[in-house]
């Protein structure tokens, strides 16, 4: 890829060591690379240099990784841009609440550059593969999904969703009354080369649910195996 079509990674990591290891990886990969050594100056970056991507360390000076995602995801300029955490923790409850914020992947420390390449390259073909679909509209009662505009709208106002939100909703909408299971919404929103659990769809359908209540009765849980959305008459 020519440094002109190059897709752009901004890397806000406060380790040195760690930003320069990920910015030599994705630099010998064709990446465009930016980078940012705290919460404030992420923020900034990502407003100035318009990444098509971020990857964003967990525990940050002056702001933390936490804030600035949710900071990024509450600003429509960085609504949907893709983020993919690092964290040095384990604990589920921070990857849980690394989610819940919008991020689209995370990666726990140590780990190695050459899987967080992939995992970014994966990220984006999802993206590519999503955006090259056939331009078709989507409604359920007041919602509408344009594919081909990547908007979700209900009774004409946007609707700020990230990519995998929006993916999910997308193959909701393309099943009503199908029972899917987690594995199925993992692998189609995800892809197969996604390292993550099943939690992470639970995450993410409750997110989908507090953005756009209607969907809080229309999503429905199928015990022990993943969910379905109602027919739009209202019928399960």
């Amino acid at each position: 890829m020519s440094s002109a079509t190059a897709k752009k990674i901004l890397i806000v990591e406060d380790e040195r060591d760690i930003l320069q290891l990920v910015k030599l990886y994705l630099e010998k990969e064709g990446f465009r690379t930016a980078t940012a050594a705290t919460g404030t100056e992420g923020l900034k970056c990502a407003r100035e240099e318009k990444p098509d991507l971020i990857v964003l360390d967990l525990m940050l000076p002056e702001i933390d990784g936490l804030e600035v995602c949710k900071r990024l995801r509450s600003a429509p300029e960085t609504a949907m841009l893709p983020i993919i955490m690092l964290t040095a923790k384990a604990e589920e409850s921070d990857t849980v609440i690394g989610l819940e914020l919008g991020a689209d992947d995370y990666v726990t420390k140590p780990f190695s550059p050459k899987a967080l390449v992939a995992r970014i390259k994966a990220l984006f073909r999802r993206l590519d593969r999503s955006q090259q679909e056939n331009q078709t509209i989507y409604r359920y009662g007041p919602l509408t999904m344009d594919l081909s505009r990547h908007e979700v709208t209900i009774q004409g106002k946007d609707v700020p969703l990230t990519a995998k939100e929006f993916g999910l909703l997308e193959h909701l909408l393309r099943n009503p009354g199908r029972v899917l299971t987690r594995e199925i919404l993992l692998n189609t929103v995800w892809g197969y080369d996604y390292f993550g659990t099943t939690r992470t769809v639970d995450v993410h359908i409750r997110r989908l649910k507090q953005k756009i209540p209607l969907l809080d009765e229309a999503i429905l849980s199928v015990k022990s195996l993943g969910y379905k959305l109602k027919d739009a008459t209202g019928g399960a």
